[in-house]
């Protein structure tokens, strides 16, 4: 009589959402410290670079799309939930090395993107709206003036977290529903870019494919140093 061999993963004999639960607990203020570190030293970089760029930065070119997507007050929440969606990759980090490894994404990634909002300055044009009839982005416009468009960050931030959030999601088996959800999240605040007039779809395409780029290379990494380990 041959016994079936126990099986080593941890996500199948517990629901998925306990198994999330578990991750989120592993290292939680570690997570919470480096999150809150993290963006905020963001924002200062981001905001120095846009208000101090080289040389004039060039005005981005409209596409169909942009006409059609219409303004929308309601967007700004999507737009402004981005600061709490990136914190959920690192928070359901399982251990040190899955948080080291969104942290490093994340940074390699905003480096790039603020070298090149550096060294090629652009800036969304000015749209002919009356943003007194928008209030929810009136507060947007004072402190984002729609510098720093090129590649966008809001998206590529967005795209990437999808990534991250995803490859988790499978790890615990997470029903496809929540998938799913993460899923439209992260295209609703891709739409938000555009519907806030915060940026182009040319700034989209970039910000995605950066975000393309780094998620590739960090997912070789991994596999690389799993195949040496």
């Amino acid at each position: 009589m041959t016994t079936r061999p126990a099986t080593s993963s941890t996500t199948s004999s517990i629901p998925w959402y306990l198994a999330l639960g578990r991750r989120f607990a592993t290292l939680w203020v570690m997570k919470m410290i480096g999150t809150t570190v993290g963006i905020s030293g963001f924002f200062v970089l981001y905001f120095w670079v846009m208000h101090n760029p080289p040389s004039e930065p060039t005005v981005m070119p409209l596409t169909p799309i942009d006409h059609w997507v219409g303004v929308s007050d309601d967007a700004m929440l999507l737009y402004g939930s981005l600061w709490f969606y990136i914190s959920l990759a690192p928070a359901f980090a399982k251990d040190k090395a899955e948080l080291w490894a969104c942290a490093r994404d994340a940074a390699i990634m905003a480096g790039v993107g603020l070298a090149v909002f550096w060294l090629f300055p652009t800036t969304v044009p000015v749209f002919p709206v009356d943003w007194s009839q928008y209030p929810a982005l009136q507060f947007l416009k004072a402190t984002d003036v729609g510098g720093n468009a090129f590649p966008s960050l809001h998206v590529a931030f967005a795209v990437l977290t999808a990534v991250l959030l995803e490859r988790q999601l499978r790890s615990v088996e997470a029903p496809l529903w929540v998938r799913a959800l993460n899923l439209l999240w992260a295209l609703g605040i891709v739409y938000s870019t555009l519907a806030t007039r915060q940026h182009v779809l040319l700034d989209v395409l970039g910000g995605s494919l950066l975000a393309a780029a780094v998620s590739r290379a960090g997912s070789t990494r991994s596999r690389l140093v799993l195949t040496q380990a």
